[in-house]
């Protein structure tokens, strides 16, 4: 079990990874295309919008995953272990609604991009809305159409030529990260259930820094 909890890791590692690579390379190349060509790579800076975002989007379940998200847990720390379990059940049913709404939210925005139904409800889905408005001809501003994609002319698009990439492509990112972050908070209510932990913030790294930092000053003076 933990060789596969460890290749998962590797996955989301890499891509995370990968994204910053991607970022650095593009806005390095911008820099020396302006300072040393004269010259702009048009479509670069909302690529790395885009992968900025998609950066963040994706990190925030892993995050949650590794428990790396800043939290309080002063309250946690004076409560008995049981206390501390309710609190931390409680906790996460909190986010488990809150990122169910924020999967909702996503879903229905990205959908009218993908020529899909938007889910009918104004909080929770009650199924999916007979008539709406597709939005799957919208492009971005800048970055251009790549070759690999063309099959979403006909899927999407009634066989129409994107000149630009379409919007359904980067927004992807919406549903699948919120589908993630709901799923990475089931794990760790599952994890709490089973009293592997009593809370959603177990990474006390920022203390760990700072004790660090004091330990170094200690030594100076």
């Amino acid at each position: 079990m933990q060789t596969k909890h460890s290749f998962v890791d590797q996955i989301e590692e890499t891509l995370i990874a990968i994204l910053i690579g991607l970022m650095t390379v593009i806005t390095f190349a911008n820099v020396i295309a302006r300072f040393g060509f004269n010259s702009n790579i048009l479509w670069a800076l909302e690529l790395t919008v885009f992968l900025f975002g998609w950066l963040v989007l994706l990190g925030a379940s892993y995050a949650v995953k590794k428990h790396s998200h800043l939290g309080v847990d002063a309250i946690l720390n004076m409560v008995s272990p049981g206390t501390a379990r309710v609190m931390g059940l409680i906790s996460v049913a909190c986010c488990l609604v809150f990122s169910f709404l924020l999967l909702k939210g996503a879903y229905d925005y990205w959908a009218v991009f993908a020529d899909l139904p938007p889910t009918s409800g104004r909080w929770f889905p009650t199924g999916f809305e007979d008539k709406f408005r597709s939005q799957s001809f919208y492009e971005v501003q800048d970055v251009p159409m790549v070759g690999f994609l063309r099959f979403l002319e006909d899927w999407i698009n009634y066989g129409e030529e994107y000149e630009k990439l379409p919007k359904v492509v980067p927004y992807l990112v919406l549903p699948v990260s919120m589908s993630l972050l709901m799923y990475r908070f089931i794990q760790a209510s599952l994890q709490i259930w089973r009293g592997e932990t009593d809370r959603l913030v177990a990474s006390h790294e920022v203390e760990d820094e700072i004790e660090e930092v004091r330990a170094q000053q200690g030594e100076h003076e």
